[in-house]
């Protein structure tokens, strides 16, 4: 048999390992610090994308608020959007520009971990915002509000209410097949009032702002502070939201009795049986001034009436076709203030321009040159009924405001429309609006958005 012979070759495998093994330990930590660099990064990436979710949901949030009030300024502080006992996340907002343009700062943060106080990631927006106006309101009221009873309608125009609204019978707003905009801001507190009258209720303080009755209806987008009962409203009905007082229109009373250039006694403008007469613009009367029977007068411009004006029995005044589509402003200062009734017509002028009555009489010592009046003066006042329409005509296009008191229509007619602390609707056909009271619907639409 043959014999195996001895290997004589010797060696030892610590070396390898002593070489080997330091890169090992290295390619394992740069794997282990490449997935920990890849984890943070897809953390923030998300915490990132998690900012920029809380920066649009507060531009749209915004959008919202600026529509429901243009005043809006902003949020102040930091809103909470989201937290889920690991991450936080928040926008603010702050809301800059005028009428014609807004700019809405957006800011979204991420809180990782939920106890920092600096933000993980932070997200800045703007968003460019212009105004879009539409559906001018024919029907607007300071703090009294609007009452509706019997048949009385309002057709043709959208309704702003600072105070609140009560419908009864069959009273309605709007039509089923032209629905119309209803904006309502409960500003009727406090009750019984104060010298802060009046101020917007606080939610479930004194009601809520709109009561409907028995057959009663709105058909239309109903928008009101503190309104949570939306029942016999449809097309679409109750939507939620607030909605901010709004001031009425305003009108320089001082300066038009600065420019008055002739004065005549009431007599003397007065007219009744089928007379004619002609009032000259700038004109002051003096007394009580009545048209009836028939009568006719042709106004050329302003005038003021120190008494009462009262149309009735078909008589008219009537726009000058030489003004155009300059209205003439008749101002009334006596606590009757101006009535219209059985036919009696304010007629426009063939451009289609009409009257703008105003009546200034309220229950403070400062009337009628009041420029503010409020508390228990205005309470006092806003019942006063200062502008009648009974069984009146054809007031197409002319405007009727009473400025601190109540105006009153009754029995069916053409209205352009009504402004008033207090307007009360009754035993009322149908009233059709066919004039804007010069305040109108604003909806704010984006017109850029970028990203900072």
């Amino acid at each position: 048999m043959m014999k195996r012979q001895k290997s004589n070759q010797n060696g030892s495998i610590i070396l390898v390992f002593l070489i080997v093994l330091p890169f090992l330990v290295l390619l394992a930590m740069y794997f282990m610090r490449l997935s920990l660099t890849s984890y943070q990064v897809a953390r923030l990436d998300q915490l990132h994308s998690s900012a920029q979710l809380a920066a649009d949901a507060g531009a749209d949030y915004s959008v919202e608020k600026l529509t429901q009030d243009e005043n809006w300024s902003g949020t102040g502080s930091e809103v909470q959007l989201h937290n889920d006992g690991k991450v936080k996340t928040t926008f603010q907002v702050s809301v800059s520009g005028d009428a014609t343009a807004k700019v809405i700062a957006v800011t979204g943060r991420t809180y990782w971990p939920l106890t920092s106080s600096t933000p993980a990631r932070k997200v800045a927006v703007y968003v460019d915002m212009r105004p879009v106006s539409s559906g001018l309101f024919s029907v607007i009221s300071g703090a009294g509000g609007l009452f509706m009873s019997n048949s009385s309608k309002v057709v043709g125009g959208d309704v702003f209410i600072n105070g609140e609204v009560s419908m009864s019978n069959s009273a309605q707003i709007g039509l089923s097949t032209n629905p119309v905009s209803v904006k309502v801001a409960h500003q009727i507190c406090p009750n019984p009032a104060d010298a802060t009258y009046p101020r917007v209720c606080n939610s479930g303080e004194n009601g809520q702002p709109i009561t409907i009755n028995n057959t009663a209806h709105i058909y239309g987008t109903v928008l009101a502070t503190n309104q949570t009962n939306g029942s016999k409203m449809s097309n679409p009905g109750l939507v939620a939201g607030t909605v901010a007082p709004q001031a009425l229109p305003t009108y320089d009373r001082a300066a038009q009795k600065a420019a008055v250039a002739t004065t005549i006694t009431a007599s003397a403008a007065s007219c009744s049986g089928s007379q004619t007469k002609t009032w000259a613009a700038n004109t002051k009367i003096t007394g009580d001034v009545s048209l009836s029977n028939s009568c006719k007068v042709t106004v050329n411009g302003n005038i003021w009436i120190t008494g009462k004006l009262s149309l009735s029995n078909s008589s008219q005044m009537i726009v000058a076709d030489a003004l155009g589509s300059t209205r003439p402003n008749i101002m009334v200062d006596d606590d009757d203030g101006a009535s219209f009734s059985n036919s009696s017509s304010m007629v426009p002028n063939a451009t289609g321009t009409g009257f703008e009555i105003y009546t200034f009489y309220s229950r403070a010592a400062c009337s009628p040159d009041c420029t503010t009046v409020t508390g228990t003066d205005l309470v006092n006042s806003r019942s006063v009924t200062t502008i009648s329409l009974n069984n009146s005509g054809n007031n197409t296009n002319s405007i009727f405001y009473a400025y601190w008191s109540q105006v009153k229509v009754q029995n069916s007619g053409q209205i352009g429309a009504i402004i008033g602390q207090t307007i009360s609707l009754t035993n009322t056909g149908t009233v059709t609006f066919g004039s804007s009271t010069g305040v109108g619907n604003t909806t704010w639409v984006v017109k850029g958005y970028r990203r900072q």
